[in-house]
């Protein structure tokens, strides 16, 4: 039966082909001709159909929605998208394990990331963070070898746990991290059974150009759930999509994920008397000082028709900002507004946000031209520079940053603040007596293939700082004496 058409299978460049299952050879034995373009196009594509993969959050899952507003912040914000109760903005959301490679299990104890990207009228923004409201290290200096112990040594090719403690028991400010992350909640149930958080701190800027600080928290309306390790540990052997199927299923069936999106607001001036640095992304700000404010909800409808063009290619920057919201002075947020964009120019290219899951439903107007993978009328012949006299795209001034002081010496500076030892111990003490023996047994099971006892020592001495219960019972479970860690 003739094809119609529309079911005809064609070339990259439209001509029809005549057999796709017999290559071209010089009679039946060959040997292939290298004049059949159809072989040599299928399998020179098929050669390069995987970008590279994500250096960080590699593993990922994502699904389209929308996010309405639910309360009035018009006070603290002119973002477009957040003006008026009722309005409702499209977005798309990737979730994501942090350490592993592109085909490692769901369940395994990891971060996740919480990337959204809402396709506003003045341009996206995206919101980059996680499922924990804080980070293990607070300046991005301090990323590329954070990293690398959570990467895979270069000799043997295995995960190495002594260099994953010895960098974090040289790296105090990670223990409140640490401490989540080995708690019951590192290993969430589902994507759908968890908080999401910006984590670190944001400006917004009002239409009187009066700012506030800000941090962004996601509540799951479906309630926090957590895996068991053992039945983490099955399922990464069983089903390792696991939580990937979970997101789609539930989406497929009518069972829409919602989480409500919440606000702590600072003033500005109180960032030089809080009695924590609100810029350090190791620490959270109490809700007994600045409670949460209710923005608004997200509701996930619609599966991605095709993972590779929606999932693996979306993109995702820190500091993809709108009109209202502005980038603090946290350390490790600086870094990012570079090195997040500059990866998806390496990964994806140049042009990443023509692709359709990236781009902007606001006109876009640059003087960008060129570069490899150009998807549209590469601006044609209009003007390609400013200042001009043609009439071509020009700035706004009305829609500069909100201007800010700065003062100091130029100097490679830690921070003020380093106490890393309160917050942590805090979140030990709130933990039932059941969940921190689930913790000191998750951590003590870690910590055992650490070689040296150097390491484990000085981990353990943070742990004590924090709260000596809690360094001796792990001090106790690696066979240790606490006073030597002392």
């Amino acid at each position: 039966m003739m094809s119609s058409e529309k079911n005809k299978l064609t070339t990259s460049w439209g001509a029809p082909v005549g057999d796709n299952q017999n290559s071209m050879t010089a009679g039946s034995r060959g040997p292939t001709l290298i004049q059949d373009v159809h072989l040599l196009e299928k399998l020179a594509h098929f050669n390069r159909e995987r970008v590279p993969e994500r250096v960080v959050h590699a593993k990922g899952a994502g699904a389209h929605g929308y996010f309405q507003v639910t309360h009035d912040v018009t006070p603290y914000t002119k973002a477009s998208f957040l003006s008026e109760v009722g309005k409702r903005t499209p977005m798309f959301i990737r979730f994501s394990t942090v350490a592993g490679e592109l085909g490692s299990a769901d369940t395994v104890r990891d971060p996740r990331g919480f990337a959204v990207k809402f396709y506003t009228e003045e341009g996206n923004y995206d919101l980059v963070g996680n499922n924990t409201p804080v980070f293990f290290i607070r300046d991005a200096i301090k990323f590329p070898d954070f990293i690398h112990t959570q990467k895979r040594h270069p000799q043997t090719h295995l995960k190495n746990p002594n260099a994953v403690w010895d960098f974090w028991s040289l790296s105090p400010e990670s223990l409140h991290q640490v401490t989540i992350l080995m708690s019951d909640r590192g290993i969430p149930a589902t994507l759908r059974h968890m908080h999401g958080f910006g984590s670190h701190t944001f400006k917004w800027v009002n239409d009187e150009g009066q700012a506030v600080w800000v941090k962004y928290h996601f509540k799951t309306e479906q309630g926090v759930q957590n895996l068991a390790p053992e039945v983490a540990a099955q399922l990464a052997g069983d089903n390792p999509d696991y939580h990937t199927e979970d997101l789609f299923q539930a989406i497929e069936k009518g069972d829409f994920p919602a989480w409500k999106l919440y606000v702590q607001i600072m003033p500005i001036e109180d960032a030089d008397t809080y009695r924590f640095d609100p810029f350090d992304v190791t620490k959270v700000w109490s809700q007994k000082d600045y409670p949460l404010i209710e923005v608004g909800r997200m509701v996930l409808d619609r599966n991605p028709d095709n993972y590779f063009a929606e999932v693996e290619q979306a993109t995702f920057s820190p500091g993809s900002f709108v009109p209202g919201i502005e980038a603090s002075p946290d350390k490790m947020l600086q870094g990012r507004l570079f090195a997040y964009s500059d990866a998806h120019r390496y990964r994806v290219g140049a042009n990443h946000n023509q692709l359709p899951i990236n781009r902007p439903v606001a006109e876009v107007n640059t003087h960008q031209r060129d570069g490899q993978m150009r998807a549209d009328g590469n601006g044609g012949a209009s003007i390609y520079y400013e200042p001009n006299s043609y009439g071509g795209p020009t700035e706004s001034a009305a829609n500069k940053p909100a201007p800010f002081q700065v003062s100091g010496q130029a100097d490679s500076v830690s921070f003020d603040h380093n106490d890393h030892y309160t917050q942590a111990g805090d979140l030990y003490r709130l933990l039932s007596p059941e969940e921190r023996s689930r913790l000191v047994d998750t951590i003590v099971g870690a910590m055992k293939p650490v070689e040296k006892d150097e390491i484990k020592l000085r981990q353990i001495g943070h742990f004590y700082k924090a709260d000596p219960e809690y360094g001796q019972r792990i001090a106790e479970g690696l066979g240790l004496s606490i006073t030597q860690s002392l």
